[in-house]
């Protein structure tokens, strides 16, 4: 097995040769079915084409009203970004600053760092310190929540509809061609295509011939490590807990720190804060016929009896089995994987795998949360507030995801590697 060839699987850490892809291609660890890597024709200009246009529509969709309410004459508009606004000024800045980070500093980062580093790839240069910028663009990416932004902005819609005429904004299009532009530039951005096209004018990538030969099946048995950032394999030394990566300077572990210790800690909390999120009120409205509280799941109800039984049922979903499954999910695999269990290995990398990637829908609420307390505000005849469930809901959130991110899948299949204690 050629040591310029080899690649390590991110999820079971095995090591395979690298194939060479034609076209629209993937390919798939043989032994978990982790991607590990897709191959796309004219990756970067076609990332760059996405990009460049969603910095565009970025641009118009927080310039721009995303939704108006009218009453008696009176249009009360709110952009994005006047909305987070409110929120800092209810005393609700928690959720104000998650909003902002993953709807307008995140999506930002991300479209800015690949700008930065497809431009002057596009003119044969290469990018100044494009290790940060990429490093940055990899931390930016699983927090970006444009998609799960539009969706809360239809929910928000629904609801408004029962209160006053919805006027849709030019950002409320922006934001939904945003969405879709991202999604396409992500899926386009081919990183191998990247550190090729900068090949041996970039610094820091050693020589394939280092590498020895892998004497195990694994990457940690045959003393080699990869890098989550940017999938360079390297050789491990003696001062594995200083290790970098010489191409991008990401640190390299063999197996994540403490990877169950931080995961148990974000569960715990997060399993302690589910309970207040859904007993609390997430919503406080005042109007002249008095005051009224929500609570996540009072809001379904209302959907659901309002005739909105399709968005009933997403934001069920979303804000209440989500994270009760995610927490479950992630309970079951770190008690299994610390008793080093070898039963339905495949089927518990799939949910890991499942576990990343519907954590971010539970932001729904929030967002919803976020629109209405913006709009609904016409001082003595109705205004909404964010209740004290908001915040230990956004908590729970952003907790689950940094368990996900703390547990290391490659953990699993460990306990089938004899040696390994």
């Amino acid at each position: 097995m050629s040591a310029e060839r080899l690649l390590a699987c991110h999820e079971c850490d095995l090591l395979q040769r690298e194939a060479p892809l034609t076209g629209e291609g993937v390919l798939r660890c043989c032994r978990c079915g982790a991607e590990l890597y897709r191959s796309h024709p004219d990756s970067l200009d076609r990332a760059l084409a996405y990009t460049l246009t969603s910095i565009v529509l970025f641009v118009i969709g927080n310039a721009y009203p995303i939704v108006g309410l009218s009453v008696n004459g009176d249009l009360v508009e709110t952009t994005l970004l006047g909305a987070v606004r409110v929120l800092y000024r209810d005393g609700m800045w928690p959720i104000a600053g998650l909003v902002f980070a993953t709807t307008f500093l995140m999506p930002l980062l991300q479209m800015s760092t690949m700008t930065y580093m497809m431009v002057p790839l596009r003119l044969n240069r290469v990018p100044y310190r494009a290790d940060i910028v990429f490093r940055l663009m990899h931390l930016a990416r699983p927090w970006g929540m444009t998609e799960v932004l539009i969706l809360g902005m239809l929910v928000a819609l629904v609801k408004l509809a029962h209160i006053a005429s919805v006027v849709p904004g030019v950002a409320l299009w922006s934001f939904g061609a945003l969405m879709l532009l991202l999604a396409a530039a992500s899926s386009a951005f081919d990183p191998h295509e990247l550190w090729q096209r900068m090949g041996d004018r970039f610094s820091g990538e050693p020589d394939p011939g280092e590498l020895a030969t892998p004497s195990a099946p694994t990457a940690m048995a045959s003393g080699l490590m990869t890098c989550h950032s940017c999938g360079l394999l390297t050789k491990s030394d003696a001062h594995v807990h200083d290790a970098s990566c010489p191409r991008c300077g990401a640190n390299l572990h063999p197996r994540k720190p403490a990877s169950y210790a931080r995961t148990w800690a974000f569960l715990i909390a997060a399993m302690v804060l589910y309970i207040p999120a859904n007993v609390l009120p997430i919503m406080n409205t005042s109007s002249l016929f008095g005051a009224e509280k929500d609570t996540i799941l009072s809001g379904v109800v209302y959907l659901w009896t309002s005739g909105s039984w399709p968005l009933a049922v997403i934001v069920f979903i979303a804000s209440i089995a989500v994270p009760m499954l995610k927490i479950m999910a992630i309970l079951y695999l770190v008690i299994t994987t610390q008793r080093r269990s070898v039963m339905l290995l495949q089927q518990r990398t799939r949910i890991y795998r499942l576990v990343e990637l519907v954590g971010r829908w539970s932001m729904l609420d929030i967002y919803v949360i976020t629109i209405l307390v913006a709009l609904v505000q016409f001082d003595a005849l109705a205004t909404i507030q964010a209740g004290p469930a908001a915040v230990a809901f956004g908590a729970v959130v952003v907790l689950t995801m940094f368990a996900a991110m703390s547990f290391d899948p490659r953990l699993i299949w460990d306990a089938t590697e004899p040696n390994h204690g």
